[in-house]
């Protein structure tokens, strides 16, 4: 009270007297708006010394606290000292509520089954369901304010207390507040200034901002609304530690979050202004001193004003270079910051900005991140679970660490930086570093490597090009977004991917040198923004280019990506995939005589592949695609699920056990991908031809005797070794089938 302009003289306690409070049992007091004249004091245990003054009106008729402390006096007024008549008055209705009529606390105490005030739990959640439904629900019996529902007349009733002396307001904390010197801290009445954040024409100049924004992720976005929904008038001032003074009262600061919002404008001018010193004491090139710096000059350098200021003595050419050092940088391409600051330092920067800066100079980006973890656990020095930058660098050199750092998450969610990911990727950069010298040594007899000017004419040539040229368009993608682990995984990981399958399926003709070259080339530039030093070293220890890779541009394409190359070397590799798994599970059960539908198949002895390709899909499901496309909002994906359960219905296919869960395939389908690509049944390219490339790889990988790729329509209701029509009949268009038999 002595913080809040309670006491006089301010911020004193002048203690009077000291009483032990059991002195107090059993004496008449007169409580405010009471029903009775006088209540006794009486002891309570839930009482807390610490809340306010420790001494509580009681309202048993609707605090289940207060009727279960008078029923243990009651019950038991030797035990705590009391005399019978000092808790004889019975509660008295004060409100009424639907669910628990006029008596809330004896019907909760009684539903809850308290016995008495040492239920702490119990009572607790006695509390809860008393006070909710006495606030919302609530209407005043007694009283000046009867008939009023609670919610409206208890501000009425704190009014007329405050008004009549018998009362007076004060605030404490809603729990223990210990300060950083270890003293308990209470709240103070104190000058402050605040900003008014939620000012409807301010936050309306806010919103547009930020609806102009790139935020980089939905969550960002969302979270920055909330903010601006809930922001209101925020106290910016303090009088002590670091940070500008307020102009028009000195003797205030202004508080951390709410300052340096606009400090990227200064950064623009600020190598021009200073000599070397931080307090501008020392000028810089342009040998303006601090004091020349008058808001008219910042109006004219920072504003719309054209006209040089009145009163300067800076030439001209000098606030001429000083503006257009600013217009040349400004706006905020992007502010890169923490997620716990979006609540109030990026809100106050965006604020800030519509309140100052014309709209062509708003921030254009922000991105925020979220916290660091260790091995999958918060970081703390306390638990020994801590990494700094300097032991990260010293434990796993500067590349490691930061392929980590990009590995350890996207977005707004807490990242995770693994030891082990460090570790591996030392491995990996020093393998990948081995593997292109090799590659690129002219000398190396053992590279399997077709010469660089020879024809580019395989298919797997012409995959791996279009491949390596898809990945650094997903990787640019990727980087300016600001999403570094998914442009590592496409511009580090899966190119090394699509290495090692060109590598394997031309183990029989060799890999182009050309393309290989190519592919380093691609490779160091892809990974230079995170890994800078090996990417050099790859630039120009082992391709000699001349330059350092820092002043190399952005790799250009070789050619247009053909989606259509792309999309079949997917399907070999899944369809490959398919066939070692199925190969794989025959071996493990070979021990025991594997089959295959009934047919008996050692994968120890010679054996052979067939496989079978559809050309088309079975009748009942082109008769649910077709219905599925008639029901199906194509720009939406929206589909009718009424009209496709009625035209099922009369193509006889609703009693099909099949049909059902296909079209719920479907339209899962085109709930992921649109309903254009999941109602596409054709592919864009030959799968017979694609799985007649790969079949020699296949062969020689899984040691396969014999191989054959055959159309399913051309066989069916054959049989014999290699044919099962059970097995032929499960082909679709994009799922082959395939059998395996020994030779």
């Amino acid at each position: 009270m002595a913080f809040q302009g309670l006491t006089t003289p301010a911020h004193q306690v002048n203690q009077l007297a000291e009483i032990d409070g059991s002195k107090l049992i059993g004496t008449k007091v007169k409580a405010p708006f009471a029903i009775n004249p006088e209540v006794y004091v009486l002891p309570m245990d839930n009482v807390l010394a610490t809340k306010g003054t420790g001494v509580v009106t009681s309202v048993p008729s609707d605090s289940p606290d207060d009727y279960a402390t008078l029923m243990d006096l009651k019950k038991k007024p030797e035990f705590y000292k009391v005399k019978p008549e000092w808790v004889a008055p019975e509660p008295i209705p004060v409100l009424s509520t639907p669910t628990y009529g006029e008596m809330t606390a004896p019907a909760v105490i009684q539903k809850l089954k308290i016995q008495s005030q040492k239920d702490v739990k119990q009572l607790a959640e006695a509390k809860e369901l008393a006070y909710k439904e006495g606030f919302y629900q609530g209407i005043m019996s007694v009283g000046e304010f009867k008939g009023l529902p609670v919610q409206e007349a208890k501000p009425k009733v704190r009014a007329k207390m405050i008004e009549e002396g018998v009362a007076f307001a004060y605030c404490e904390p809603e729990g223990l507040v210990i300060s950083r010197s270890g003293d308990e801290c209470v709240v103070a009445l104190l000058d402050q200034y605040y900003l008014d954040y939620g000012e409807p024409a301010w936050k309306e100049q806010a919103e547009k901002c930020l609806a102009q924004m790139e935020t980089y992720s939905s969550e960002t976005r969302h979270a920055f609304q909330g903010v601006l929904n809930w922001l209101n008038q925020w106290a910016c001032a303090r009088t002590y530690g670091l940070g500008s003074k307020i102009p028009w009262d000195p003797q205030f600061l202004v508080e951390s979050l709410s300052d340096s919002t606009i400090y990227m404008s200064y950064y623009t001018v600020s190598h021009l202004l200073h000599g070397g010193t931080f307090d501008g004491s020392t000028p810089g090139p342009l040998g303006i001193t601090a004091d020349q710096m008058t808001d008219e000059v910042w109006e004219f350098i920072f504003g719309q004003e054209t006209s040089y200021p009145a009163n300067t003595t800076i030439p001209q050419e000098k606030l001429d270079a000083l503006k257009n050092e600013f217009t040349y940088f400004y706006p905020v391409d992007i502010r890169s910051s923490g997620k716990d600051l979006i609540p109030n330092h990026l809100t106050f920067a965006i604020y800030n900005h519509t309140a100052l800066f014309p709209e062509k100079y708003w921030p254009r980006s922000f991105r925020a991140n979220g916290h660091l973890m260790l091995n999958g656990k918060k970081m703390s020095k306390s638990t020994g679970n801590s990494l700094t930058l300097r032991q990260a660098i010293d434990k796993f050199g500067a590349d490691a660490t930061r392929l980590t750092l990009a590995d350890a998450g996207d977005g707004i969610e807490d990242a995770n930086f693994e030891e082990k990911t460090a570790n591996a990727a030392i491995l990996r950069v020093h393998t990948l570093i081995e593997w292109c010298q090799e590659m690129l040594d002219p000398n190396n007899t053992k590279a399997n490597l077709r010469p660089e000017n020879s024809p580019k004419d395989s298919y797997h040539d012409k995959v791996f090009e279009n491949e390596i040229n898809e990945l650094i368009n997903l990787t640019k993608a990727s980087y300016e977004g600001t999403m570094y682990k998914e442009a590592l995984r496409t511009g580090f990981y899966e190119l090394q991917t699509t290495r090692d399958w060109y590598r394997e399926v031309t183990a029989d003709i060799g890999m182009h040198a050309g393309l290989i070259k190519y592919w380093i080339k691609t490779a160091a530039l892809l990974v230079c923004p995170i890994a800078p030093h090996f990417a050099e070293h790859l630039w120009t220890d082992l391709l000699k280019e001349p330059q350092s890779i820092q002043l190399a541009r952005w790799p250009e394409t070789s050619s247009p990506v053909e989606r259509t190359v792309i999309d079949s070397a997917q399907y070999m590799r899944s369809t490959l995939k398919s066939i070692r798994d199925a190969e794989i599970s025959m071996s493990k059960k070979g021990g025991k005589g594997a089959k295959m539908k009934g047919m008996a198949f050692d994968p120890a002895k010679p054996k052979a592949v067939r496989v079978f390709v559809a050309t088309k899909f079975p009748d009942w499901q082109e008769t649910c695609i077709e219905i599925l496309k008639g029901a199906t909002d194509m720009s939406t994906g929206v589909v009718d699920d009424a009209k496709v359960r009625e035209e099922i219905t009369k193509k006889g296919l609703i009693k099909d056990k099949k049909a059902m869960p296909f079209v719920m395939s479907v339209k899962k389908r085109i709930s992921e991908f649109g309903a254009a690509v999941a109602l596409n049944r054709t592919l864009p390219f030959s799968e017979k031809e694609a799985l007649e490339i790969i079949l020699p790889y296949l062969k020689r990988n899984l040691g396969f005797v014999e191989g054959e790729v055959v159309l399913a329509d051309d066989v069916k209701g054959k049989e014999g070794p290699g044919y099962i029509p059970a097995i032929i009949e499960t082909a679709e268009p994009g799922s082959p089938a395939f059998i395996f038999w020994n030779v």
